[in-house]
């Protein structure tokens, strides 16, 4: 890897943990919204809802466009984009006005996460991809981990302030992009190589193999489950452990520690040792053997390290299928991932409908149906595996 292309990565990593942060700011603020604005729960969560469904929508869409007219001016309206609708927020008084925001924000987030795992993917070599996908993974989790102790912080001064404090924050990732990263990366590239790396389009229709509609199903399956464990992890803990609010802090910090020494030290090594798709289907267990010691743990003790296996799990899975798809990508890699991108967000507004429906009958039920989730899309894994050797064996 040369050094303006070792140089270019770096830069989609700090954007990456900027936007991150800049989202995950207004975590603590929510409730103040509700209540200032007499929302109700139902507004709240569909205010959110808005934001995973515009992304859905788009994101093949950005993959698709950012194939054909580069990755850079995607990424840079983007990230323009994901500033003007914080800055919305900071400026709107009502219901309307909110939801407007959600939405920009969720065709700004289409774009920069699409198209800075696309770029990433098209800047690598096979060799490295797994290493850069882990690094930007871990600035996404740095981010989230930091952004809502600075979002408390700076809501002291008044709850709109994170807001305008994440605006900057896109603002300013949007400069380091534009001026930092180097200029013949930024230009339309068809027909042009990167580091032996192919950046024009290819055919969609030559990525429609039995492959890759296995792997894109075992995405919304698996998307699904996690975003429905997820979702009402802490309920369930308070609800039938009793787990006080420093207890889920707690729980929330290892696993911030433990998710980035993950991503950043472990990942390549993991799919150097076992493989991407071995790996999937090792975090898939693992995360299933977690979701049922959970269920007949006794002790607090036994749920935080039981949870910690599962959150670790997850935040490995997230990388290791994204760089599974970087290899069937070739010159889509805009679409696969915005593809990628489109299933997680259908998980991301069933799964937790789908728990928190389930949660109202018995708190257990969602977490043994995410269980069986889990062991499925293990099983998966294994006609994955299978059909990529028919694959490379037809060849």
């Amino acid at each position: 890897m040369s050094k303006e292309t070792r140089r270019a990565i770096f830069i989609i990593i700090a954007a990456n943990f900027i936007i991150c942060l800049g989202w995950s700011l207004v975590i603590p603020v929510e409730p103040f919204i509700k209540n200032e604005y007499h929302l109700t729960a139902g507004e709240m969560g569909m205010m959110t809802s808005l934001f995973a469904f515009t992304q859905f929508l788009f994101s093949p869409l950005v993959g698709r466009l950012s194939d054909r007219v580069g990755r850079a001016p995607i990424l840079t309206v983007g990230l323009f984009l994901f500033a003007f609708s914080q800055f919305i927020f900071a400026l709107a008084n009502s219901l309307l006005w909110f939801d407007l925001s959600r939405l920009i924000g969720g065709v700004a987030a289409a774009m920069v996460g699409t198209t800075s795992m696309a770029l990433a993917a098209d800047l690598s070599s096979e060799r490295e991809r797994a290493r850069v996908i882990g690094w930007i993974s871990a600035a996404f989790s740095g981010g989230l981990i930091i952004g809502p102790g600075i979002g408390g912080i700076l809501a002291n001064l008044s709850y709109k302030t994170p807001f305008w404090f994440a605006g900057v924050s896109g603002i300013l990732a949007a400069l380091v992009f534009i001026f930092g990263m180097p200029s013949h990366l930024k230009e339309r590239s068809h027909g042009k190589l990167v580091d032996g790396v192919p950046l024009r389009t290819g055919s969609f229709k030559q990525l429609l193999n039995k492959s890759i509609i296995t792997l894109f199903f075992m995405i919304l399956v698996a998307s699904f489950g996690l975003a429905g464990f997820e979702s009402i992890y802490t309920l369930y803990v308070n609800q039938v452990f009793h787990f006080s609010l420093n207890q889920i802090a707690l729980v929330l910090i290892l696993n911030g520690i433990f998710s980035l020494f993950l991503q950043v030290v472990l990942f390549d090594r993991l799919v150097n040792w076992v493989g991407e798709i071995g790996l999937t289907r090792i975090c898939f267990l693992v995360s299933m053997a977690g979701i049922l010691w959970i269920l007949v743990a006794h002790t607090a003790v036994e749920v935080i390290v039981a949870t910690l296996l599962i959150f670790c799990a997850f935040d490995v899975l997230r990388p290791a299928i994204t760089t599974l798809l970087t290899r069937f990508g070739k010159n889509n890699q805009g679409l696969i991932n915005g593809v990628n991108m489109s299933l997680t967000s259908i998980g991301n507004i069933a799964g937790p409908i789908f728990a928190g429906t389930l949660m109202d009958q018995n708190p257990s039920l969602p977490y043994l149906i995410v269980a069986i989730i889990m062991f499925c899309s293990a099983l998966i894994t294994w006609v994955v595996s299978y059909e990529m050797k028919q694959q490379r064996s037809t060849q």
